[in-house]
């Protein structure tokens, strides 16, 4: 009420102003009936305006409420790790494929950020920062041991494992790196053209990787 109170008064003296500017003549717009009509309608905007910035407040607070859940969840700090073996169930090799072919490590220990896919064993960074990944790979005499492992950021190779075949029945190696990703930069482990890994129920074939710091 207090608004449209002043509206009026605004209206008035807008109106005065034009009957002395214009010899006494009084403007049409600005009879009783047209000043409470523009009254009206200007109140009635005021109030939509009110109630948008009401309901606005409320969705910022809200998320305010949630940034605040998550700090006190985290430290204020995110937390991204995973870990996971090539097999869920059962053993033998996997390859050869006539492509370099990622590999989906499906049994999943830890995937906290929910950064890797099992489906297509790529991890995507939904934090920038700097990050340590590790591999490991083993195959064996099946009857040819013939095994190359690559860690790959997008289209560029990072470090590999090798092994091809020799008297002994089996072999096993590992590799790391530690390096800077951007969002949305991605990260897997990519099975050599024509090459195979073996694994079983002793989960010899993983892949981990954890946020150090962001950067």
């Amino acid at each position: 009420m207090k608004i449209v109170a002043v509206l009026i008064l605004v209206f008035v003296y807008l109106c005065e102003g034009q009957s002395n500017d214009n010899s006494g003549k009084v403007n049409d717009g600005c009879s009783l009936a047209s000043v409470t009509q523009n009254v009206g309608a200007i109140g009635e905007k005021v109030a939509n305006m009110a109630e948008k910035i009401t309901l606005l407040e409320s969705k910022l607070q809200n998320a305010e409420n949630s940034i605040l859940e998550l700090r006190s969840l985290t430290g204020g700090k995110p937390q991204v790790a995973f870990s996971a073996a090539l097999r869920d169930s059962g053993s033998g090799n996997i390859g050869p494929f006539n492509t370099p072919t990622p590999l989906r490590y499906k049994r999943i220990f830890s995937n906290i950020g929910s950064n890797y896919n099992p489906s297509t064993g790529i991890f995507t960074a939904l934090v920038k920062g700097v990050y340590f990944f590790r591999f490991s790979m083993f195959n064996n005499l099946n009857p040819t041991a013939n095994s190359v492992v690559s860690l790959m950021k997008n289209g560029e190779r990072l470090a590999s494992v090798w092994d091809t075949s020799g008297p002994d029945g089996n072999d096993m190696g590992s590799n790391a790196v530690v390096i800077h990703l951007e969002v949305g930069d991605s990260v897997f482990v990519e099975l050599g053209t024509n090459r195979v890994v073996y694994d079983d129920g002793m989960n010899y074939n993983t892949f981990s990787g954890f946020l150090l710091f962001t950067a």
